[in-house]
């Protein structure tokens, strides 16, 4: 790859890994606009790894927190708040890890056409926009009954669909249940790691097992770059949504849908 094309990739990645608008869709579409080649299994990782970094360092005084006390409760068996909001993101990961391993190899050999790519934006981008636009809630992430938890956590299972968006939605979910914007955004956001962290251990086994041999340079670039453009998007997007809230999201997700059914239809 050239310098041009691992930067594109990478704030590709570290931008949409967290922005409701799916980031596996816009990875799909870089090699298909573009005259590039797949970017292949290892620089993927790398990818990965960068918005993991990110979202790990932008959150670390409440993982620090979550982490003593769910450890500590362990213990005492009497969880607090920060506690059952790490119970609450370790049982949201189980139904996206079930439906991984059961139609992961399916969705991927069968749904992963731009007019696909469309259908998932259009589609989970309206449903978006509606729960943006009807449902103002105000309860935090810190309140949500293990329903709610399970209830998001069957939603980001919808993910596997390509154009859905994890970010997308859980927060759609999120915002249904009564959270408001903050809180849903957050709560996707913690979600991500377990779910970024055992995608990213998949894919470096299959790494190891392979016969790849990585450009490490390349690699490095590209955690360093999706890391630093994957944080300044949790900055600014949680800034953003309170203000403005997820519509311009919806329009940008419908826009792109049509442009993709116009362009392969």
């Amino acid at each position: 790859m050239d310098w041009l094309q691992i930067l594109v990739l990478a704030v590709v990645q570290g931008v949409t890994e967290f922005l409701p608008i799916s980031s596996s869709a816009h990875l799909i579409l870089v090699p298909v606009l573009t005259s590039w080649d797949d970017q292949g299994l290892a620089f993927d990782v790398a990818l990965h790894l960068g918005s993991l970094a990110a979202v790990i360092v932008y959150f670390r005084q409440d993982i620090s927190s979550m982490t003593l006390s769910w450890s500590r409760s362990l213990v005492t068996r009497k969880p607090d708040e920060d506690a059952k909001l790490a119970w609450a993101v370790l049982l949201g990961t189980i139904p996206v890890g079930l439906a991984g391993l059961l139609f992961d190899d399916a969705i991927s050999n069968v749904l992963r056409s731009p007019l696909y790519l469309a259908a998932g934006m259009i589609g989970f981008g309206l449903l978006l926009g509606w729960a943006d636009w009807t449902h103002k809630g105000t309860r935090t992430e810190r309140q949500m009954s293990w329903k709610d938890v399970l209830i998001i956590g069957v939603a980001q299972a919808l993910a596997l669909f390509p154009g859905t968006s994890r970010s997308g939605i859980t927060i759609t979910a999120a915002l249904l249940l009564g959270l408001s914007r903050d809180a849903a955004a957050r709560f996707s956001f913690l979600l991500s790691i377990p779910v970024i962290l055992i995608a990213c251990a998949l894919k470096a086994a299959e790494l190891l097992s392979s016969d790849i041999v990585p450009d490490w340079n390349a690699m490095a670039t590209g955690v360093a770059l999706s890391g630093l453009s994957a944080y300044l998007c949790i900055h600014f997007f949680l800034t953003f949504i309170r203000k403005i809230g997820m519509q311009p999201f919806v329009i940008y997700r419908l826009v792109l849908g049509i442009v993709l059914i116009a362009i392969f239809i």
